[in-house]
C-alpha cells in the first residue's frame, strides 16, 4: 500500500480510515447468491417502486441508476432488479468492488458497471444519473456535505435520489458505546471484536443499546457491530439537520420512502389529544414533532429532488385530480385475517414498517374496496357509484399515508 503524507489534512485522515476499515469489514457482508432477492423482482414491483419516486411520469424501466457507496452486493442487486436500466455502482472498497464484480459474472449483468472511486468523486465518471441511490453512507463521509454536492451535481434534471442517513434519537446507545470503546481504546481485530460482543451481554437491562440488540440479528455478524460501534467516522440527522442538508445542496423532500411513522394522522398518535395541534403545524414542524414523540428512529430514508427541476406532482386527496389516481399496491403489504379487532374484515400492515402501531384496520365494504386494486384501473373506473367514490376518497388517503399503495398520477 502506497505511503501517505505527513501532512494529510484531516478530511483526508478520515478518508483512509474509513476506506481501511471497509477493507478490513466490509458491511453488508458479502454475499454468493442473489437467488432469493431475484425471486421478489417483477414488472408489479417494478412499477410499483417508480411510481414512488415518479408518480406523474410516464413508466421506464431503462433509467440511468448510480449507486454511490454500492458495498459488496447493492449494486448487483439494482442491476437483477431492473435488467433493462443501465446500472453504475461505485465504492472507495476494493474488497467490495471485487465482490460486486463476482457476482456481475455470475449472473451476467452486463447492464452494470462498478468503480472503485469515492461518492466525493462522482463526477469522474463523466455523466448524469435519473435514479441516483445513496443508503448507509453519506454519514460516514468526512464531509457529508461536500458528498451530497457531487451527487446532486450529476444528478439529471427531474431525477430522484434515495437517500438514506442515519437518525440520532434511537441510536444514542450506539453512540453511548462508541464513547465507551473510544474510552478504552477498543480496535477492530477480530479478537476485540469477539471480546466486545461478549462484554455487551452484561450491559444492564435498560441500557439503551438493548432494544438494539435484541431486535437487530445484523449485531450477531462481526462486521456489523464493528460497523455500528467502532466504525473511526459516523455522524446523525434528526429531521430539522436532514432537511437543512438538502436545503444546502439545491434539492428539496420529496416523500419519506416510508412515511407512516412521520405522519401524526397514522398510528397512535391520530387518537391522542395533540392529533389537532400536530396537523396545524407546517408539515416540517410536523415531521420533526412526531421523531421526537417516537423517539426511537435509527434512519431517516428519502426520496429527495433537485430543487430547480420539474416540480413532481404531488399526492392531493383535497382537490379533484385524485378519481383519476391509479392506486398501485406495495409489495410489501400484508393482509391480516386472525385476531382483528373489533368490526375489522382485516388489518394491513407493511412489513417494512418497524413501529408496532403502523397498522390499518379496514371493514368489509373498505376490503372490498382494497381488493379491487389491480395497478390499471383509476380510483373513478373502479368506483363508478358516487357514494362508493366519496367512500373511497377517504380509505385511499389512509392507504396511501400507511404506505399501503403508491399512485400513478399521470396521464391516463
Amino acid at each position: 500500500m502506497m505511503g501517505y503524507d505527513k501532512q494529510e489534512s484531516n478530511a483526508d485522515r478520515v478518508a483512509r480510515q474509513v476506506s481501511d476499515f471497509y477493507e478490513r469489514h466490509p458491511y453488508p457482508p458479502p454475499v454468493d447468491s442473489l437467488e432469493r432477492y431475484r425471486a421478489l423482482w417483477n414488472d408489479d414491483r417494478r412499477r410499483a417502486e417508480f411510481r414512488l419516486f415518479w408518480p406523474c411520469e410516464q413508466y421506464r424501466d431503462d433509467r440511468r441508476i448510480l449507486v454511490a457507496g454500492c458495498g459488496t452486493s447493492q449494486a448487483a442487486k439494482y442491476a437483477l432488479a431492473w435488467p433493462r436500466a443501465k446500472v453504475t455502482g461505485i465504492d472507495v472498497s476494493a474488497t467490495s468492488i471485487q465482490r460486486t464484480e463476482k457476482l456481475k459474472l455470475k449472473y451476467q449483468l452486463n447492464n452494470l458497471e462498478v468503480h472503485q472511486l469515492s461518492v466525493e468523486r462522482a463526477e469522474e465518471l463523466g455523466g448524469r444519473f435519473e435514479h441516483v441511490v445513496c443508503t448507509g453512507v453519506l454519514h460516514h463521509l468526512p464531509d457529508p456535505d461536500e458528498g451530497l454536492r457531487a451527487l446532486r451535481r450529476v444528478l439529471e434534471p427531474g431525477g430522484a435520489m434515495h437517500l438514506m442517513v442515519y437518525a440520532p434519537y434511537g441510536r444514542a446507545g450506539i453512540y453511548l458505546l462508541q464513547d465507551y470503546c473510544r474510552r478504552l481504546g477498543i480496535g477492530t481485530s477480530s479478537k476485540e471484536i469477539k471480546d466486545l460482543a461478549n462484554s455487551l451481554t452484561a450491559l444492564p437491562p435498560n441500557h439503551p443499546l438493548v432494544p438494539l440488540l435484541r431486535d437487530s440479528p445484523d449485531f450477531r455478524q462481526e462486521g456489523a457491530l464493528a460497523d455500528a460501534l467502532l466504525h473511526p467516522q459516523d455522524r446523525a440527522y434528526s429531521v430539522p439537520q436532514l432537511l437543512d442538508f438538502l436545503a444546502a445542496s439545491r434539492l428539496r423532500l420529496g416523500r419519506w420512502f416510508r412515511q407512516a411513522p412521520y405522519l401524526p394522522q397514522c398510528g397512535a398518535l391520530e387518537s391522542t389529544p395533540h392529533q389537532g395541534l400536530l396537523a396545524r403545524l407546517p408539515l416540517d414542524e410536523q415531521y420533526a414533532a412526531v421523531e421526537l414523540f417516537r423517539g426511537s428512529m435509527v434512519r431517516h430514508s428519502v426520496v429527495a429532488y433537485g430543487n430547480d427541476g420539474p416540480t413532481h406532482h404531488a399526492i392531493d386527496f383535497a382537490g379533484d385530480a385524485w378519481p383519476a389516481y391509479v392506486p398501485i399496491r406495495l409489495p410489501e403489504t400484508i393482509v391480516v385475517r386472525e385476531r382483528l379487532p373489533p368490526g375489522a374484515a382485516a388489518v394491513l400492515i407493511n412489513q417494512n414498517h418497524s413501529f408496532t402501531d403502523l397498522y390499518l384496520p379496514i371493514d368489509a365494504q373498505q376490503k372490498m374496496m382494497f381488493d379491487a386494486i389491480d395497478g390499471k384501473r383509476s380510483i373513478r373506473e373502479i368506483f363508478a357509484q358516487t357514494a362508493l367514490l366519496e367512500v373511497a376518497r377517504a380509505l385511499f388517503e389512509r392507504l396511501w399515508r400507511y404506505d399501503q399503495v403508491v399512485f400513478d398520477t399521470g396521464p391516463q
